[in-house]
């Protein structure tokens, strides 16, 4: 089941190289896209994220078991 995420505002980190638009996630470490406009680039970044987030989810519940809590927690 996806959840909604908590934390809907995260700070991409975009620039243009030769015809390439790069960009990269700064709070999630390995969310980095590459696309040919600044469009398509914002566009992967928002689908990688939250594939990235919703794996990162399920990794966590796999791994703790039957017999867990989800809390929510902000800073």
């Amino acid at each position: 089941m996806q959840k909604e995420i908590l934390h809907s505002e995260f700070t991409a980190i975009v620039k243009q190289e030769n015809q390439w638009w790069i960009g990269w996630i700064e709070e999630v470490p390995g969310v980095n896209c590459q696309e040919r406009t600044h469009k398509e680039l914002l566009e992967s970044l928002r689908i990688t994220l939250k594939e990235a987030i919703e794996f990162n989810r399920q990794d966590a519940i796999a791994v703790a078991g039957q017999k867990y809590s989800e809390i929510k927690i902000a800073i």
